[in-house]
């Protein structure tokens, strides 16, 4: 009874909290100057239609406005779990199994070298998501809005932008992976195509609700995916190959193993680019060491998860047959293939996994219409319900269009996005450490030009990453020369 108590109040309070999200206008600021009232963008017939849906029992209206301190509340330890569970939720899915069965299938890396780059690397992307965690609660703003006070406004919109073009394509790698495992289960009967759709419908419900329908979607999600996956380490795991070795050797084999470790490292990186947007709600004064050690548990435990499960049905590949025809149909296939013995029940434990991937694309696309807003004075003025809209049908587009690609998008739309969030994250850390020194910001100030810095070294710094990222930079559309 004790125990049913507890879980019923930590689900009010997680309900509460969402509910602080629901107003019936997206909030102006009140302590610095607008740039331009977004009322006044709008035509007077879409603000009433659009009223009319923010009034929608359960839906989140704030759209990139500060959370200030009042409508904030301390959490409970069930919520601090909660979002511990949302970031091991999100991430426990197919797209991040397609990312480390890279290494023994394209890169031709053994599992005892796999396993500790997967690992490692993705220990250290989580870092830098944890880091970007903790301006949420202090500042209320999100991660985008945030990035102004380090960078300046104008300058901020580059990476604001590169934003939501990388939640845009993890979103896209989502639907692909759940449309080749639903045709897979299908027996080819389902097209990718409809399986895409499928996964794009049920992530456009929850993204475009909001935070409350979201964190109550994450908040079980994460269940009928871990017991999938343990059903999938017991029928497939043991024909996994620990044994198996890389193939190369010498500097070949160094720079397959440093490729392969930013692969790992870049997905929980990219995180940090929107990982204040979920801790708004939490009091200014939350502890720093809190925020970021929930984030780093939840994401880091499930990327160990499903990278080692990859990495062995990767290994498996070579002396299975069967496992290797079905890769060479798609990576979906090969986790139903992985499946197989259990008949029916593999299938549906299959399907539980593909449809899975949905808990990836939702903040993905939460965060990349608040991007879009987060862009200029017009981009404001659209709800982030609509942008969420329009942000699933280039999602949807863009998979339907590279379903047949996935391996070659993985390979050059991860290293792409990892050169500038890592930019981004360091230059976060100078501002913070050597120039401020610990000092505060005027939070409230986040659209007061006047205040904000222009942005110059910033902005230099920026572009002087990227000139340093070219000129490493190995790709299928760009090979720097090497030195003579």
């Amino acid at each position: 009874m004790a125990a049913t108590q507890r879980a019923s109040t930590a689900s009010e309070l997680l309900d509460d909290k969402a509910a602080a999200l629901i107003s019936s206008a997206d909030e102006e600021s009140a302590l610095g100057p607008s740039p331009c009232s977004t009322a006044s963008i709008i035509p007077k017939h879409l603000r009433a239609l659009n009223g009319r849906i923010e009034r929608l029992a359960g839906f989140e209206a704030r759209g990139i406005s500060r959370v200030p301190p009042d409508q904030r509340r301390p959490p409970s330890l069930a919520d601090d779990l909660q979002v511990a569970i949302m970031w091991f939720s999100a991430n426990i899915s197919l797209n991040n199994l397609a990312a480390a069965m890279l290494g023994p299938l394209v890169l031709g890396l053994g599992f005892v070298d796999c396993a500790l780059l997967a690992v490692s690397g993705a220990f250290v992307g989580s870092l830098t998501t944890a880091y970007m965690s903790v301006w949420g609660p202090q500042s209320g703003n999100r991660t985008m809005v945030v990035l102004r006070f380090f960078m300046g406004y104008w300058p901020s919109k580059i990476p604001c932008f590169l934003n939501v073009v990388l939640m845009v394509g993890y979103a896209t790698i989502d639907g692909i992976i759940g449309g080749q495992v639903l045709s897979a289960v299908s027996g080819g009967t389902m097209t990718i195509v409809v399986g895409i759709v499928v996964v794009s419908i049920v992530c456009w419900v929850v993204a475009v609700f909001g935070m409350a329908l979201f964190h109550k979607y994450e908040r079980y999600s994460w269940i009928p995916q871990v017991l999938a996956l343990f059903v999938l380490i017991g029928v497939a795991g043991p024909h996994f190959d620990p044994s198996s070795a890389s193939r190369s050797s010498g500097a070949l084999l160094a720079a397959q193993r440093l490729s392969f470790f930013n692969i790992c490292l870049y997905v929980p990186n990219s995180w940090a680019a929107a990982a204040s947007d979920f801790y708004v709600y939490y009091p200014e004064k939350t502890s720093r060491s809190k925020i970021f050690c929930l984030t780093l548990t939840g994401i880091w435990t499930a990327f160990c998860l499903v990278y080692l499960i990859a990495i062995g049905l990767g290994t498996g590949v070579a002396n299975m047959p069967a496992w290797a025809d079905a890769n060479a149909v798609s990576s979906g296939a090969l986790v139903v293939a992985g499946y197989e013995p259990l008949g029916g029940f593999g299938r549906l434990c299959a399907v539980i996994v593909a449809l899975g991937v949905i808990a990836n694309s939702i903040p993905s696309t939460y965060s990349a219409a608040l991007g879009c807003q987060t862009l200029g004075r017009y981009g404001k003025a659209v709800p982030r319900w609509l942008w969420s809209s329009l942000l699933i049908v280039v999602e949807l587009v863009l998979a339907v269009a590279g379903r047949e690609h996935l391996f070659l998008i993985f390979q050059n739309f991860l290293a792409l996005m990892g050169y500038w969030v890592m930019i981004m994250v360091v230059i976060v850390l100078e501002e913070h450490l050597l120039f401020r020194r610990g000092r505060g910001f005027e939070w409230s100030r986040w659209e007061d030009r006047a205040h904000l810095p222009i942005g110059w070294a910033a902005l230099t710094a920026f572009l002087v990453g990227w000139v340093g990222a070219v000129l490493g930079m190995s790709q299928a559309w760009y090979v720097a020369a090497s030195p003579s």
